[in-house]
């Protein structure tokens, strides 16, 4: 029997509630299918440990993590902690310290699903999101000096290289040529930052004549936003910077119906490490404790894991459930009209995945 390791870090907020939410579907997966097992270990840190300890993790966080297969992460954030540091103590050094430089996010009106855009379905708007993940805006170069004092200065540099803007180029255009309309659009803002982002126009327009396969376009970050509005269908695979990208991919996840519903992969490609997977949701500290936060963004995220883990046909049926479960409407959370606890939505979709497995037989 196969047998993955996953380590498991439900962090902040509600994070606590859909992890063990995901954790049980995985579960139920794998005793459907018989093939696979998960061997599951819960890591207790986020903004609880880093009250007891000052840290989000411990010093040897990442040696602990580098035995698994994959990490599956639910969301940092409290109310009580700056959220540089809680981001900047626990998901940032994951990816940066993994090389998990290729962030991909999945957006589609799921069966079932009315989103904001008016009379748009699935066939219309059905996007990945590609985002450069461990360099750009977020790098963390920069600093503050005269603190305090009216010549106070603060800078924060995007670093951007062409080995990690050529392998985000090559890790795109790969996503992109799987997909049935094989177009990649590339998304700057070359016009205003004209180092940068102008070497991103240039790799890109190098990398692309690898990939002859695939149709390209590019625009530039502000424009694609209206695009994304108004012309949904016109668009597949996005490639863009870390910052750009993190904030297209949360409009991207509104537009398909909700934040909750968003799934997240940050991905080591080449395998050295094990890649990270989480729902896009955030911690939202509002609705912790209440039972009513949207698990299927982190259902998708087990999907995308799944994948990940070549458990394909796992991945596929899962996927099945969640969207027999929007199809049918009856059981939704209230991010996306019903009235479901977490709990009632997980119970359904776990159904599914059972009626599907007996269907197979």
């Amino acid at each position: 029997m196969r047998t993955h390791k996953i380590a498991v870090i439900p962090a902040d907020g509600i994070g606590k509630e859909v992890i063990p939410a995901g954790v049980r579907v995985l579960q139920e997966l794998s005793e459907c299918d018989g093939a696979f097992r998960f061997r599951f270990k819960t890591f207790p840190w986020g903004s609880d440990y880093y009250h007891k300890h000052g840290r989000m993790m411990p010093a040897d966080g990442l040696d602990a993590l580098r035995q698994f297969d994959a990490i599956f992460f639910g969301a940092v954030g409290h109310p009580s902690i700056p959220d540089h540091i809680t981001l900047w103590g626990l998901r940032i050094p994951i990816c940066q310290g993994f090389d998990q430089y290729g962030n991909y996010r999945p957006a589609r009106i799921l069966p079932g699903i009315t989103g904001p855009l008016r009379g748009r379905t699935g066939k219309d708007l059905d996007w990945i999101v590609v985002r450069e993940n461990t360099e750009g805006e977020y790098s963390g170069v920069g600093g503050r000096v005269h603190r305090g004092l009216p010549g106070e200065v603060a800078m924060e540099v995007s670093v951007f290289t062409r080995d990690g803007v050529e392998r985000i180029m090559r890790f795109a255009f790969g996503l992109a040529r799987k997909r049935p309309r094989r177009l990649l659009t590339l998304v700057t803002k070359s016009n205003a930052q004209r180092h940068g982002m102008v070497m991103w126009d240039e790799i890109f327009a190098e990398v692309a004549r690898e990939f002859p396969e695939v149709a390209t376009d590019r625009m530039l970050v502000d424009a694609v936003t209206t695009r994304m509005v108004l012309k949904p269908e016109t668009l597949d695979v996005l490639v863009a910077s870390n910052l750009h990208a993190d904030i297209l991919s949360d409009l991207a996840a509104a537009l398909s119906g909700s934040l909750g519903i968003g799934p997240t992969a940050n991905i080591n490609p080449e395998r050295t490490y094990p890649s990270m997977f989480e729902p896009i949701h955030g911690s939202a500290f509002d609705i912790m404790g209440k039972g009513i936060a949207n698990p299927l963004g982190t259902f998708w995220t087990a999907v995308l894991m799944l994948e990940h883990l070549g458990e394909e046909a796992a991945a596929a049926n899962l996927m099945k459930a969640i969207e027999q479960v929007t199809a049918a409407g009856k059981v939704l959370p209230r991010d996306l009209g019903g009235n479901a606890s977490t709990e009632r939505v997980t119970d359904a979709v776990c159904a599914r995945i059972r009626r599907i497995r007996r269907k197979a037989r």
